[in-house]
């Protein structure tokens, strides 16, 4: 019988699962990081308008949609907290949150690099380069909320809240070009019509890269939940401690 999900909230069984699964996690993000930078970096042609810089996409494409991704799945566990109240997932939303907030600065970074020699500045104020920009700061004040409040129940209340609204400006990050044809920022790399991804031999690499990311923030966040719950395990040691 395969086991509901709703198990997991249980810190021991996570725990023992993610103890399981990540070796194997490490292992498949290392391999297709490895692949997707290496052949991408080094292994495919220079685009004939831009240049080497078009290989920057192998960095910028993934980092982008983990950083939106990173948000939506935030958005989730804290709907799980909010209506079952289950700690994990509140734990396993605080602890995304550095992981998002790195690939959003990833994103804006190589951004900003790709940008000067295509438009010739690093910076402009197009929609989808601003929603994420507004990101980056939701994802700071995200952390920052959680620090602040030593309650932990109610700081996973107002994060969740704040992960709500923060969300407009994730789906906008990732549909500002669709909204807003008037923006310099390139269409979407990938796409539903074969016709709008970009060329094959920089198509298949990225493929990788985006899979390496994915693995990558998988793993990185199993790590960081099974952080959280040893961190609220000690609390709550002390706490007993000093109320023996």
């Amino acid at each position: 019988m395969i086991m509901s999900i709703w198990e997991y909230a249980n810190p021991r069984q996570f725990m023992a699962t993610s103890g399981r699964v990540l070796p194997w996690l490490v292992g498949l993000t290392l391999i297709n990081l490895l692949v997707g930078l290496v052949w991408g970096f080094f292994f495919t042609p220079d685009d004939y308008r831009q240049g080497a810089t078009v290989k920057i996409i192998y960095l910028h494409v993934p980092s982008a949609l983990m950083a939106i991704n990173a948000w939506m799945m935030m958005l989730v566990a804290s709907l799980i907290w909010l209506i079952r109240r289950h700690h994990v997932s509140a734990l396993a939303a605080r602890a995304a949150a550095p992981i998002g907030l790195t690939m959003t600065l990833i994103a804006l970074l190589t951004g900003a690099i790709w940008g000067k020699p295509m438009w010739g500045t690093y910076w402009a104020w197009d929609p989808r380069l601003t929603s994420f920009l507004i990101l980056f700061l939701f994802y700071l004040g995200y952390i920052a909320l959680w620090e602040a409040i030593e309650v932990p129940d109610v700081a996973a209340d107002l994060t969740s809240v704040l992960c709500l609204v923060g969300s407009v400006f994730a789906l906008l990050s990732r549909y500002a070009v669709n909204f807003w044809n008037q923006g310099l920022h390139q269409g979407a790399s990938l796409s539903l019509d074969k016709k709008e991804n970009v060329a094959d031999v920089f198509y298949f690499p990225l493929l990788v890269s985006i899979a390496g990311f994915v693995l990558l923030f998988l793993t990185l966040l199993l790590l960081r939940t099974r952080t959280e719950i040893r961190a609220r395990r000690l609390q709550a040691l002390r706490a007993r401690e000093l109320s023996a």
